[in-house]
């Protein structure tokens, strides 16, 4: 009877397991994008947060942060002192915020590509890893978008810097690139 009873809620978790993990879907994600990631990018390579830290001691892998970058408040009072929140990040690595969302204006398509070209020296097939928090589409959507610029050796860490910082990594602060 405990056996029954034990395995019904083995195969009930299971079963509820498989409904919640994330399908890759075939386009962009567009909107919400906090939220369950799939466990699969089509044509890269998903690392954990360990792996991630062996690939950056290598000094052989472009880190490119695409964490967004909150916009300025319109409409602020005269004289109101606007402070941009620093970004902790994994170190050396180029922030590129704003190129996640699941449609980027022509703009922000170049300013992705010529981020990219630094990071990488212009050579496609040189490795660069994306990333942004844990559960965050828009690094899964940037990783997407680098193999469709031709990138041949992506990677995508779902976990973010949240799970870097889980592990004590270092980080620093960084700057964003600047936009055009």
């Amino acid at each position: 009877m405990i056996r029954a009873a034990a395995l019904t809620a083995a195969l009930a978790l299971s079963a509820f397991a498989a409904i919640a993990q994330e399908v890759e879907p075939d386009e962009y994600r567009m909107d919400h994008y906090r939220g369950p990631v799939p466990e699969t990018l089509a044509g890269g390579t998903v690392v954990d947060s360990e792996k991630a830290h062996e690939l950056w001691q290598t000094g052989e892998i472009a880190f490119i942060d695409v964490l967004p970058r909150p916009p300025k408040p319109k409409n602020l009072p005269e004289g109101t002192i606007w402070r941009e929140k620093p970004r902790h990040s994994i170190p050396g690595s180029i922030w590129l915020p704003n190129v996640g969302y699941g449609a980027l204006a022509e703009i922000t398509h170049d300013y992705f590509q010529r981020g990219l070209t630094k990071a990488t020296g212009g050579d496609r097939d040189h490795p660069v890893l994306l990333f942004c928090l844990e559960e965050c589409w828009m690094s899964w959507n940037a990783a997407k978008r680098a193999l469709e610029y031709g990138y041949t050796q992506v990677y995508w860490l779902p976990e973010g810097t949240d799970g870097w910082t889980f592990f004590d990594y270092p980080t620093e602060v960084i700057e964003a690139e600047p936009e055009p």
